[in-house]
Protein backbone atom coordinates (compact mmCIF):
# COMPACT_ATOMS: atom_id res chain seq x y z
CA UNK A 1 0.00 0.00 0.00
CA UNK A 2 1.33 3.93 -0.41
CA UNK A 3 0.58 6.98 0.55
CA UNK A 4 0.72 9.85 -1.42
CA UNK A 5 0.92 13.55 0.65
CA UNK A 6 -2.24 15.89 0.27
CA UNK A 7 -1.26 18.41 -2.15
CA UNK A 8 -0.78 21.27 0.55
CA UNK A 9 0.84 21.59 4.08
CA UNK A 10 -1.28 20.30 6.19
CA UNK A 11 -0.85 20.44 10.55
CA UNK A 12 1.19 18.03 12.06
CA UNK A 13 2.02 16.37 8.66
CA UNK A 14 5.34 15.05 9.92
CA UNK A 15 4.46 13.89 12.61
CA UNK A 16 2.23 12.44 11.03
CA UNK A 17 4.27 11.01 8.22
CA UNK A 18 6.48 9.36 10.93
CA UNK A 19 3.71 7.56 12.67
CA UNK A 20 2.45 5.98 9.38
CA UNK A 21 6.28 5.10 8.79
CA UNK A 22 6.20 3.23 12.33
CA UNK A 23 3.25 1.44 11.30
CA UNK A 24 4.59 0.09 8.41
CA UNK A 25 4.16 2.71 5.74
CA UNK A 26 6.86 1.28 2.61
CA UNK A 27 6.03 4.00 0.38
CA UNK A 28 5.10 7.68 0.47
CA UNK A 29 4.93 9.57 -2.61
CA UNK A 30 5.70 13.53 -1.74
CA UNK A 31 3.46 15.41 -4.13
CA UNK A 32 3.70 19.51 -3.16
CA UNK A 33 2.69 20.87 -6.99
CA UNK A 34 3.22 24.40 -5.85
CA UNK A 35 5.96 24.28 -3.40
CA UNK A 36 8.97 26.22 -4.32
CA UNK A 37 12.59 24.45 -4.19
CA UNK A 38 13.64 26.14 -0.76
CA UNK A 39 10.07 24.92 0.65
CA UNK A 40 10.92 21.22 -0.59
CA UNK A 41 13.99 21.02 0.70
CA UNK A 42 12.35 22.33 4.02
CA UNK A 43 9.79 19.57 3.77
CA UNK A 44 12.41 16.74 3.15
CA UNK A 45 14.97 18.04 5.60
CA UNK A 46 12.13 17.23 8.43
CA UNK A 47 11.52 14.03 7.76
CA UNK A 48 13.87 11.58 9.43
CA UNK A 49 17.15 10.32 7.43
CA UNK A 50 15.82 6.62 8.13
CA UNK A 51 13.03 7.18 6.48
CA UNK A 52 14.03 8.86 3.23
CA UNK A 53 14.20 5.76 1.18
CA UNK A 54 11.11 5.30 1.60
CA UNK A 55 10.10 8.73 -0.14
CA UNK A 56 9.44 8.94 -3.52
CA UNK A 57 9.87 12.50 -5.03
CA UNK A 58 7.03 14.67 -7.85
CA UNK A 59 9.08 17.23 -8.26
CA UNK A 60 12.26 19.00 -7.64
CA UNK A 61 14.10 15.60 -9.10
CA UNK A 62 17.31 17.32 -9.04
CA UNK A 63 17.23 16.97 -4.56
CA UNK A 64 17.10 13.48 -4.82
CA UNK A 65 20.33 12.45 -4.53
CA UNK A 66 20.96 15.17 -1.59
CA UNK A 67 18.02 13.68 0.51
CA UNK A 68 19.24 9.81 -0.06
CA UNK A 69 16.10 9.77 -1.95
CA UNK A 70 16.41 6.45 -4.25
CA UNK A 71 12.65 6.84 -6.06
CA UNK A 72 11.53 9.60 -8.35
CA UNK A 73 7.79 9.89 -9.89
CA UNK A 74 6.92 10.96 -13.51
CA UNK A 75 3.55 12.39 -14.19
CA UNK A 76 2.07 12.03 -17.26
CA UNK A 77 2.77 15.21 -19.10
CA UNK A 78 6.47 15.26 -17.52
CA UNK A 79 6.64 11.02 -19.06
CA UNK A 80 5.73 12.40 -22.05
CA UNK A 81 8.07 15.40 -22.29
CA UNK A 82 10.87 13.16 -20.88
CA UNK A 83 13.12 11.55 -23.75
CA UNK A 84 14.01 7.70 -22.78
CA UNK A 85 17.59 8.48 -22.67
CA UNK A 86 17.04 10.86 -19.87
CA UNK A 87 14.50 8.07 -18.03
CA UNK A 88 17.30 5.34 -18.55
CA UNK A 89 20.23 7.94 -16.95
CA UNK A 90 18.05 7.80 -13.52
CA UNK A 91 17.72 4.12 -13.64
CA UNK A 92 21.51 3.30 -14.35
CA UNK A 93 22.06 5.76 -11.20
CA UNK A 94 20.10 3.49 -9.72
CA UNK A 95 17.17 5.20 -9.00
CA UNK A 96 13.26 3.07 -9.25
CA UNK A 97 10.90 5.25 -11.45
CA UNK A 98 6.96 5.73 -11.71
CA UNK A 99 4.49 7.52 -13.30
CA UNK A 100 0.80 7.62 -13.69
CA UNK A 101 -1.51 6.63 -16.59
CA UNK A 102 -5.04 6.75 -17.64
CA UNK A 103 -5.57 4.58 -20.62
CA UNK A 104 -4.83 0.94 -20.48
CA UNK A 105 -3.33 1.37 -23.52
CA UNK A 106 -0.82 3.97 -22.30
CA UNK A 107 0.40 1.46 -19.45
CA UNK A 108 0.12 -1.78 -22.10
CA UNK A 109 2.80 1.38 -24.18
CA UNK A 110 4.78 2.25 -20.63
CA UNK A 111 8.59 1.51 -20.77
CA UNK A 112 10.08 -1.18 -19.04
CA UNK A 113 12.24 1.47 -16.65
CA UNK A 114 9.37 2.14 -14.60
CA UNK A 115 8.96 0.27 -12.13
CA UNK A 116 5.10 1.03 -11.61
CA UNK A 117 2.30 3.02 -12.37
CA UNK A 118 -0.88 4.67 -10.88
CA UNK A 119 -3.94 4.41 -12.91
CA UNK A 120 -7.06 5.85 -11.97
CA UNK A 121 -8.82 7.54 -10.87
CA UNK A 122 -10.72 4.03 -10.29
CA UNK A 123 -13.56 5.67 -8.53
CA UNK A 124 -14.51 9.58 -7.80
CA UNK A 125 -11.54 10.82 -6.37
CA UNK A 126 -12.29 12.30 -2.08
CA UNK A 127 -9.54 14.87 -2.56
CA UNK A 128 -10.22 16.49 -5.84
CA UNK A 129 -14.16 16.77 -6.49
CA UNK A 130 -16.30 15.59 -9.45
CA UNK A 131 -13.14 13.59 -10.35
CA UNK A 132 -14.03 10.80 -11.42
CA UNK A 133 -13.40 8.32 -14.88
CA UNK A 134 -16.18 6.50 -16.84
CA UNK A 135 -13.30 3.40 -17.28
CA UNK A 136 -14.61 0.01 -16.88
CA UNK A 137 -11.69 -0.77 -14.41
CA UNK A 138 -12.82 -4.43 -14.44
CA UNK A 139 -12.98 -4.70 -17.99
CA UNK A 140 -10.09 -2.95 -19.00
CA UNK A 141 -7.66 -5.04 -16.67
CA UNK A 142 -8.71 -8.25 -18.58
CA UNK A 143 -6.62 -7.10 -21.29
CA UNK A 144 -3.61 -6.39 -19.64
CA UNK A 145 -0.35 -7.72 -21.05
CA UNK A 146 2.14 -5.76 -19.47
CA UNK A 147 3.28 -7.53 -16.40
CA UNK A 148 6.53 -6.42 -15.69
CA UNK A 149 5.03 -3.28 -14.59
CA UNK A 150 3.40 -3.05 -11.02
CA UNK A 151 -0.33 -1.44 -11.82
CA UNK A 152 -1.45 0.76 -8.63
CA UNK A 153 -4.97 1.80 -8.16
CA UNK A 154 -5.59 5.34 -7.11
CA UNK A 155 -8.41 7.50 -6.78
CA UNK A 156 -11.58 7.57 -4.25
CA UNK A 157 -10.38 4.29 -2.32
CA UNK A 158 -11.25 3.73 0.86
CA UNK A 159 -11.18 0.92 3.55
CA UNK A 160 -14.08 -0.61 2.28
CA UNK A 161 -13.32 -0.22 -1.70
CA UNK A 162 -9.68 -2.02 -1.39
CA UNK A 163 -10.80 -5.22 -1.73
CA UNK A 164 -13.11 -4.63 -4.82
CA UNK A 165 -10.44 -2.69 -6.32
CA UNK A 166 -7.91 -5.24 -5.91
CA UNK A 167 -10.16 -7.81 -7.33
CA UNK A 168 -10.20 -6.14 -10.60
CA UNK A 169 -6.61 -6.94 -11.27
CA UNK A 170 -4.72 -4.13 -9.68
CA UNK A 171 -1.39 -5.31 -7.93
CA UNK A 172 -1.60 -2.43 -4.99
CA UNK A 173 -3.69 0.71 -4.06
CA UNK A 174 -2.69 4.41 -3.14
CA UNK A 175 -4.20 6.49 -1.04
CA UNK A 176 -4.86 10.07 -0.15
CA UNK A 177 -8.00 11.35 0.66
CA UNK A 178 -9.07 8.71 2.52
CA UNK A 179 -6.17 9.23 4.94
CA UNK A 180 -5.85 12.92 4.91
CA UNK A 181 -9.75 13.77 5.13
CA UNK A 182 -10.13 10.82 7.88
CA UNK A 183 -10.93 12.09 12.04
CA UNK A 184 -8.54 10.04 12.59
CA UNK A 185 -5.40 9.42 10.16
CA UNK A 186 -3.30 7.04 11.77
CA UNK A 187 -5.88 4.63 12.88
CA UNK A 188 -7.48 4.66 9.17
CA UNK A 189 -4.21 3.97 7.64
CA UNK A 190 -3.27 1.09 10.30
CA UNK A 191 -7.07 -0.55 8.56
CA UNK A 192 -6.75 0.28 5.14
CA UNK A 193 -3.05 -1.64 5.74
CA UNK A 194 -4.40 -4.46 7.64
CA UNK A 195 -6.89 -5.04 4.62
CA UNK A 196 -4.10 -4.82 1.80
CA UNK A 197 -2.15 -7.07 3.71
CA UNK A 198 -5.05 -10.04 4.41
CA UNK A 199 -6.10 -9.89 0.64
Amino acid sequence: MILISNPIPIENEINLIHQFFKEGLQLFHVRKPDFSTAEMKAFLSEIKSDYRQNLVLHSHHQLAVEFGVHRIHFTEKKRNETLEESLKKWKQKGFKLSTSIHKMVDFEKLSDVFDYAFFGPVLESISKPNYSSDIDFEKELKQRNNNKTTLIAIGGITSDKIKTTLKYGFDDVALLGTIWNSNNSVENFKLCQQIVLSY
